[in-house]
């Protein structure tokens, strides 16, 4: 194993891991704010997707495609939020579960009726296609490291939101004490779907970006949900800076995991078996991780309550 290759499979770490960030932080935000659990964000992730390949194919814009999945995923939640979500702060988190599952098969079918069953594909952009050589020779994809800075980009301009605004002190006050705030005077319907339609918008650009290095397809979101679940609760619910924090350990812990135990099991197993062995456990590594994790802080690494 060479450096260039550790430092290759660390960027991709980095890189898997902003993208996931971006699922995180509005799963977070609602999950925060709302008490909700919306099984049905990775549907969003999804959305913003096939706006992208949608619109990008139509026009050959990459951009208008990605402004179409921030737009799309946006007014969907704000939709969902309004027609559906909004009866279901005040019951319990069975009801907001299976309320939100159904929302899943929902848009799984319907995106289905409109796009067919086979999958869309997105292509890099031709200014950002090709290698760049990096310090110490590396090269790596233009495209990848265009993802890590607009994900860094955007978590920058997410704290600069919570914690130097007007809309970011009422999402902190809502964290806290929904109540009061409504008895303030702030309009507590309005800022939920403001909330749900901007985690909306996070998770469907991060469904555009990466929907350019895999297929675009029905039920894309499903495993993302998984693992942006994994890294709220590592990184503590409500807490953005958690969220970054937890996602990116998240993806370092997968990538690396899946390139060092398999060679660590063939000093003492025959490769096929290092290799099977490993990769299952590698597989098993994030979840450990979380258990660690919360064995030590059960509230997550910044979460302030339990």
């Amino acid at each position: 194993m060479t450096l260039t290759l550790f430092a290759e499979q660390v960027l991709n770490g980095l890189q898997s891991g902003i993208m996931l960030f971006l699922m995180a932080a509005g799963l977070t935000l609602i999950f925060g704010v709302m008490g909700l659990i919306n099984l049905a964000h990775g549907s969003l992730y999804m959305v913003g997707a096939f706006c992208a390949a949608a619109v990008s194919a139509a026009t050959g814009s990459f951009l208008l495609g990605l402004v179409a999945a921030l737009a799309g995923a946006a007014a969907t939640g704000a939709l969902i939020e309004r027609v559906v979500i909004r009866r279901l702060y005040a019951r319990d988190h069975l009801d907001q579960v299976l309320a939100t599952f159904a929302l899943i098969l929902i848009f799984s079918e319907g995106t289905r009726w409109l796009f067919g069953s086979f999958p869309l594909y997105l292509d890099v952009p031709a200014a950002l296609s090709g290698p760049v050589t990096l310090p110490g020779g590396i090269q790596y994809p233009l495209y990848r490291l265009t993802l890590i800075l607009v994900g860094l980009v955007v978590a920058a301009g997410l704290f600069w939101l919570i914690d130097r605004t007007r809309l970011g002190v009422q999402i902190r006050a809502g964290e806290n004490d929904r109540e009061m705030i409504a008895a303030l005077g702030v309009d507590i319907d309005r800022l939920y779907t403001l909330v749900f339609a901007l985690g909306a918008a996070l998770a469907g650009l991060a469904g555009a970006l990466v929907g350019v290095l895999q297929s675009v397809q029905v039920g894309m979101g499903e495993p993302v949900l998984i693992l942006a679940f994994v890294t709220i609760v590592i990184g503590g619910i409500g807490s953005i800076r958690g969220a970054l924090v937890g996602a990116i350990l998240v993806a370092l812990t997968d990538t690396l995991g899946g390139l060092f135990l398999p060679e660590l099991f063939k000093l003492v197993l025959p490769p096929a078996e290092a290799t099977q062995t490993g990769g299952a456990l590698a597989a098993m590594a994030i979840y450990v991780l979380m258990a660690g994790v919360l064995i030590w802080k059960p509230t997550g690494l910044f979460g302030a309550r339990a």
